[in-house]
């Protein structure tokens, strides 16, 4: 029996939502790794000097109150760090922040979070795929699909689908996972959570062609 006899149109919607709200912390986390690397070479290149030690300082008042699980103390860190001149401290603190939010259930907190976050180049579109997968758990699909415009990379593609999933657009989440699954190579990790969900939607999985 196909999964989609098994799951009505509201069933299959909530469990998009659930499955974001169980693995969005976990993907903030790879963004969190990911722009501290960055961070690490960008500090080691510009010295700083007085500027980048005062940074550290609130940068460091911020993880304090991410460990004590003061999100308030850590939240008045992070806009200390945003109006100062060290961006990059600002920005890895505030995903640290917005991970924190999203474990404690405060969605709409680390949305806005997460808006504030301004990085460069591709690393941007990350920070945006993020906010456009908690916008579709907390039922904003239409602003997902806005932000995440005509992009055509296979992240980009499934946030997509399942924001229109979400909807109970199910043939519109159909395709737009398929897309996905196409630029997805066979060996990808997340391919199998993709087909799972172009069965969701109804669709049909064909053995994949092996990779060269």
């Amino acid at each position: 029996m196909a999964i989609d006899d098994l799951l009505d149109e509201h069933e299959q919607s909530e469990r998009v939502r659930s499955w974001l709200r169980k693995n969005g912390a976990s993907i903030l986390g790879g963004v969190v790794i990911a722009i501290g690397a960055i961070a690490g070479w960008q500090w080691y290149q510009k010295d700083q000097g007085g500027k980048l030690a005062s940074a550290n300082v609130e940068y460091q008042k911020a993880l304090a109150g991410l460990q004590a699980n003061k999100l308030d103390d850590a939240a008045k860190a992070v806009k200390a760090l945003e109006a100062g001149p060290s961006s990059i401290y600002g920005d890895l603190a505030a995903l640290q922040l917005a991970k924190a939010q999203v474990d404690a259930g405060k969605n709409e907190e680390a949305l806005a979070t997460l808006r504030a976050v301004k990085v460069e180049g591709d690393l941007q579109r990350v920070v945006d795929q993020r906010v456009a997968r908690l916008l579709v758990a907390t039922g904003k699909g239409d602003e997902a699909i806005k932000l995440l415009g005509s992009a055509t990379d296979s992240s980009s593609l499934e946030i997509h689908g399942d924001a229109l999933m979400a909807q109970g657009k199910r043939d519109a989440a159909r395709e737009q996972y398929e897309k996905a699954l196409k630029t997805l190579d066979v060996a990808a990790p997340q391919r199998r959570l993709l087909e799972t969900k172009v069965m969701d939607a109804g669709g049909t999985v064909a053995a994949p062609a092996e990779s060269v």
